[in-house]
Order: C-alpha cells, then sequence, then structure tokens
C-alpha cells in the first residue's frame, strides 16, 4: 500500500498523546514518568546514548596547544585542516565516486544534532516550491532533532514507521508520487537510532534515484556509522553520484571518539546545498571554537582510539547475546550501541521502564517516547525499551542481569 501523506501525523495530531506530549523531550517525559519512584538497588543508567569509555589521551595536549585561539572568533565554515581531515577521513573510510572537496563540499558542525536542525530549515529555502505543503519525512522512531527541525522549517512531518516487518528502516516502496512531489528533504538514520539498522548500498542507491526523480534532498545522519560489531556500514554519499547531487551526509565525534561534550561534527556532500546551508549557519548557528577544530583534526587522522572502542562494544554486545539470548526479541544490531526490546509482553514500554527502575535499579527508555503516533493510531516504539550500552563491561553486565531477573 502506497504511503499517503495522511499516513503521516502532522504537529498536534493523535490524541492519544496529551496535548504537547509529543513536542516534549523523551529523556525528560522518562524523568517525570520515574519521578514518584526510588530505584530499590543502585542507580545503572541506560536511558541517555552518551558514550562512557575514555576520553582519547590527544584531546588535552591538542587543547592544551592551541588554548589562545579561544580568542578567535570561529569562522562558520570552519578551519582548513579541520575541512581537509575530514575530507580525508571521508575518501579512506568509504568508497566515495571520487574526493570530496574540503574548500566546497564540507561545513563544520557544533556537533551533527544542530547541523541537522538547521539543514531541515535549508532543505525548505533550498529546494523551492513544491506541489502542496512542503513535507519531511523522517523515520519513526527517529531523532528528535528531526522533527525539530521540520517543524522549524514550517513542513509537514511525515512519520515513515520503522518496524520489524520492514527491516527497520523506511519502506521506500510504500512512498507515493503526491507525496514525494512536496517532499523537500527525507531524514535517514543509518545506522539506525534506535534498532541499529544500517541501510545497504541499494537502499541508498534507491533512495539516490527517488530524491533525483522528485527533487528533494536527503539528509543521512550517519553519526553511528563508526560503532559496530562486525560490517561496516557504508555512507549515503558513496551512491550520491559524481556531484553528490541532492545527498548531504551528518558526522560527529561523539559517538566514534567518546566526545559527547566537545560538540564537533560535519556535514559533506552536495555543494550548491551546501552554500545555502553556510549562509543560514553564518547568521544562525552556533560557531565551532578553533581549538576543538584542531581536536577534531587530530581525532580524524587516529584509528587507534576508534578501533579499540568498538572493541570495547563488542565486549558488551557479547555479554548481551549471552545474557538476553533470544528473550523480548533481542538480535545482536548492525551498528550503534543501543539495543531495542520488545517488552510489549511484559506490561509494556512504560510499565516495564518503571519496573526495572523501581525493582531493579536500571534506567531505560520508553520506545513509545522516541515516536510518534501514525494517523491511524499505532505508535511504532510502543512496546519497546532503548538501552544505551554506554556504561563499563561490568556494570553493563550486572544491568542485563537484573534486567532478566524483573522482567522474567
Amino acid at each position: 500500500m502506497a504511503m499517503t501523506a495522511s499516513s503521516g501525523v502532522a504537529q498536534g495530531a493523535g490524541s492519544a498523546i496529551p496535548a504537547g506530549q509529543s513536542e516534549r523531550s523523551p529523556f525528560l517525559r522518562t524523568t517525570e514518568l520515574l519521578a514518584p519512584y526510588q530505584p530499590a538497588k543502585p542507580l545503572i543508567t541506560l536511558s541517555l546514548g552518551e558514550p562512557q569509555h575514555p576520553v582519547p589521551a590527544f584531546v588535552g595536549p591538542v587543547l592544551a596547544k592551541h588554548i589562545a585561539e579561544f580568542g578567535r572568533y570561529p569562522l562558520a565554515k570552519g578551519i582548513e585542516p579541520f575541512r581537509r581531515a575530514a575530507a580525508n577521513w571521508l575518501s579512506i573510510r568509504f568508497q566515495l565516486p571520487r574526493p570530496v572537496d574540503p574548500e566546497s563540499e564540507i561545513l563544520v558542525l557544533n556537533g551533527s544534532r544542530e547541523g541537522l536542525f538547521f539543514a531541515a530549515i535549508t532543505a525548505a529555502r533550498y529546494v523551492g516550491p513544491r506541489k502542496g505543503r512542503p513535507a519531511i519525512l523522517m523515520p519513526n522512531p527517529f531523532y528528535p532533532a528531526y522533527g525539530a527541525g521540520a517543524r522549524a522549517a514550517g513542513c509537514e512531518l511525515i512519520y515513515l514507521p520503522t518496524t520489524l516487518a520492514n527491516g527497520f528502516l523506511p519502506d521506500l516502496d510504500a512512498l507515493d508520487d503526491a507525496t514525494l512531489a512536496r517532499t523537500v528533504a527525507m531524514f535517514i538514520a543509518s545506522p539506525a537510532n534506535p534498532q541499529g539498522a544500517v541501510a545497504s548500498r541499494d537502499y541508498f542507491t534507491r533512495l539516490k534515484t527517488l530524491a533525483d526523480r522528485h527533487g528533494f534532498m536527503i539528509l543521512s545522519d550517519e553519526c553511528y556509522s563508526e560503532i559496530y560489531t562486525r560490517q561496516a556500514p557504508g555512507s549515503a554519499l558513496e551512491c550520491a553520484g559524481p556531484d553528490f547531487t541532492n545527498v548531504v551526509a551528518f558526522q560527529s565525534l561523539s559517538k566514534r571518539s567518546n566526545l559527547p561534550g566537545m560538540r564537533v561534527g560535519f556535514a559533506a556532500g552536495d555543494s550548491k546545498f551546501l552554500a545555502v546551508f553556510h549562509e543560514l549557519r553564518n547568521v544562525a548557528a552556533p560557531q565551532v571554537p578553533v581549538p576543538l577544530q584542531h581536536v577534531a583534526v587530530a581525532a580524524y587522522s587516529d584509528e587507534t582510539h576508534v578501533e579499540e572502542n568498538r572493541r570495547l562494544y563488542r565486549i558488551k554486545f557479547d555479554l548481551a547475546d549471552q545474557i538476553l539470548g533470544s528473550r523480548y526479541g533481542y538480535a545482536r544490531p548492525a551498528g550503534g550501541f543501543c539495543v531495542w526490546l520488545d517488552v510489549s509482553e511484559h506490561g509494556g514500554d512504560e510499565a516495564a521502564t518503571v519496573k526495572l527502575y523501581r525493582d531493579a535499579g536500571v534506567r531505560v527508555i520508553p520506545g513509545s517516547y522516541l515516536s510518534r503516533l501514525q494517523n491511524d493510531g499505532f505508535n511504532p516504539g510502543a512496546g519497546y525499551i532503548r538501552l544505551a550500552l554506554v556504561s563499563d563491561s561490568e556494570s553493563t553486565a550486572e544491568a542485563l542481569h537484573r534486567l532478566v531477573e524483573t522482567l522474567d
């Protein structure tokens, strides 16, 4: 069945969610859900996807070397050494149709979140008039910045359910021409947050064909691309053609290099889009301090700390394989560091979240808080909980054992 515009939920729709609730932070909602309770055991937090592995050793010395540059206003475009390092890394890491031009096809970001937000606004301006109300498509569940950006852009939000049945990626075959004709952008996350699904080369190629045919932007969130335990995920840029037309990929050091507090990432791809993106960011977006860009140069020039990072996550997923087995529909994800568990037979996602916090001292996040209602009343995240395996392996093992003991 084709996915029409009515298959998504526009702002404020969905009577099953209290007024305004769908616009709020899922983490704040979880805090409010758990506020009446006290954990019976020492708390282990698996709700926030904040990497806890050690900060790379080179960070301090690089910062110290460039400390005086905190006295300069940074250029929105980013310093040339950063853009060159990011472009070089992309060319080494992915099988691109050609090397990325650091002068016109890379922009530094204050973390990928702000870039994703401003990219939605840019897309609405860049793509131009549509056949009907402009729309932005996004997976459901999704990273909240997608929705915030689409609302700020004045576009209709169209949620594409990502379920076990469609491999936890939006079903491209379900999109109808009328919807695509008014689409200005589609957000895609690979590896997906929260399920960890990875888009294949064929998937990206099919999406690129749709974008070219209907003239919309692909905003590819690839911040988890370096967290995997088996095969390295690809990039939308690999299938974007010689000029990367209609494709922009977003990267971040938060997950790759355990630097969530540094807030450095980049956007790469379509030079015409990035020129308009730069104009908006030059007057509205947060700038990235120059010393932090120098740290990023060092980070993108070193893979040793990233390989160690993956090793630590691999240990924790090995523990999840052993402790969870096939319970709750668990399957080792292709990428990312999250676990997506079906607790629909254990009281549902909110009840399981409360029980785990109250009885086991394990904090997770309800899947329904990461999703939005479709027009038919279906919430693709309902009945699931998300765990972020960001703590040390001992704490992770303890939390998983408590989870099984409490829910079984």
